[in-house]
């Protein structure tokens, strides 16, 4: 019996709505995969979340550097980017196709460089890329779509509570803006994504340690909506991504 093309089976969903057909073994395949691998990072990343802790808590030196009006600080962190997505495909006529967009979870290295107006006020640039795999998925269908890279840089304000202690916990807001610099079609599909602005809330804290040195601990919540267009306007979405960012790192104060 001849399986049809994953592409074939999502436009006969669209067009004529027959009896569900049997998912694609090799989609099925990616998806568990796909899964145990996010899975497995996620993992790392609460590791080293509580190692960060441990590192903070369990030093009893004080001669670390407290911040200044100034002062220079590099974070190099490990970032999970996790979509809280939603965006229902749509035909370019606005009718409903019961197929909704689906992106996976990133994990990539990031970089912040923060600068101090005063040990209270901070302003800091976060600089990465992420990478994802989008699929259209309703009913039967699980079809990988696009694989895109995209670069987020984010500028935030931040409030630092207790800057000359060791722990110092902070809160800030910024914009970000979303690039997408690669959109790979998969199957036969072609996406484009809308580049845009979105708005970033964030919380954490730094962990002094010895001398320059600190751990960081930090989670920020990306508002962010495009548009996305599928098949030269054949299908179209609205999509809502609104990232939670969670990221561990080691920082150094110049």
């Amino acid at each position: 019996m001849t399986h049809a093309s994953p592409r074939r089976a999502a436009n006969r969903q669209l067009e004529t709505h027959p009896p569900p057909p049997q998912k694609d073994q090799r989609s099925q395949k990616l998806f568990e995969t796909d899964h145990h691998e996010g899975t497995h990072m996620k993992k790392l990343l609460i590791t080293a979340i509580a190692a960060a802790a441990l590192v903070g808590t369990t030093a009893t030196a004080q001669d670390f550097k407290k911040p200044d009006a100034g002062t220079i600080k590099l974070d190099v962190r490990l970032t999970g980017i996790v979509p809280d997505e939603s965006g229902s495909i749509l035909t370019a006529a606005g009718a409903a196709t019961g197929l909704n967009v689906k992106v996976n979870d990133s994990f990539v290295p990031t970089i912040g460089l923060e600068y101090y107006l005063n040990p209270k006020v901070s302003f800091e640039l976060i600089a990465g890329s992420g990478n994802h795999k989008v699929k259209a998925v309703g009913g039967s269908t699980n079809v990988e779509v696009a694989e895109l890279w995209h670069v987020p840089p984010t500028l935030t304000a931040k409030y630092h509570f207790n800057s000359d202690a060791r722990i110092s916990p902070y809160i800030g807001a910024g914009l970000t803006y979303i690039w997408f610099a690669s959109e790979d079609g998969k199957n036969g599909f072609n996406v484009d994504l809308k580049d845009d602005f979105g708005y970033a809330v964030q919380l954490g804290a730094d962990v002094a340690t010895t001398g320059p040195w600190s751990v960081n601990v930090d989670l920020k919540h990306i508002a962010f909506e495009t548009d996305a267009n599928i098949n030269f306007g054949a299908l179209k979405s609205k999509v809502t991504l609104d990232p939670w960012v969670a990221s561990v790192g080691i920082g150094y104060k110049f």
